[in-house]
């Protein structure tokens, strides 16, 4: 039996093609979209921004930079993929942690340059894999201690307390906001 015998025949996209079979979209359009798209977003902007901000704010206190690029990465990640497991509390603290331990390893071994920061980023990229704690904004922060090279027990408590900090935000953002994905899925 043929496939013709038993199904009609449509017309394909062309000049012959049925108008009736696309539905009227009325207010659904691209601008409806996109308000939407704007008005879902704005929690998580939000969520993240104050995140960020109380870490610039701990940094002024204290007279010590808080605020570093990757921690910046890890709050987006908290807040746009909070089921994801590279955004459990465990994945977040361990792997920064890790991050900062392959860091400051390289640099016991080779001096500060882009190709030890490079060497760095992979060796945390292994670390958090084999921990099974994947965050790939811990690669940035070896990355960090390997061009800035920060004091190292200042900077792992700084660091440990920042996590932190960005997990805590996350669980709050995520009670504050009703129908909000619930974050975290486990801690730890």
């Amino acid at each position: 039996m043929k496939a013709d015998s038993v199904l009609p025949r449509r017309p394909g996209p062309g000049p012959e093609a049925p108008c009736d079979d696309v539905p009227f979209t009325g207010r659904r359009g691209r601008l409806h979209s996109a308000r939407h798209a704007v008005a879902a977003a704005l929690p998580g902007v939000g969520a993240v921004t104050t995140g960020l901000l109380v870490l610039a704010a701990i940094g002024a206190m204290i007279g010590e930079p808080v605020l570093i690029p990757s921690l910046a990465a890890s709050a987006g990640v908290l807040h746009s993929t909070p089921a994801l497991p590279v955004a459990q509390p465990r994945s977040v603290v361990v792997a920064h942690l890790l991050g900062a331990g392959a860091g400051y390893a390289v640099l016991a071994l080779v001096p500060s340059s882009p190709w030890s920061a490079a060497l760095a980023g992979g060796l945390t990229f292994a670390a958090t894999t084999l921990a099974r704690t994947p965050h790939s904004p811990a690669c940035a922060t070896a990355v960090v201690v390997v061009l800035q090279t920060p004091p190292p027990v200042r900077f792992t408590a700084l660091l440990l307390c920042a996590t932190v900090v960005l997990v805590l935000a996350g669980h709050a953002a995520s009670r504050a906001r009703r129908g909000a994905a619930r974050y975290p899925v486990r801690w730890w």
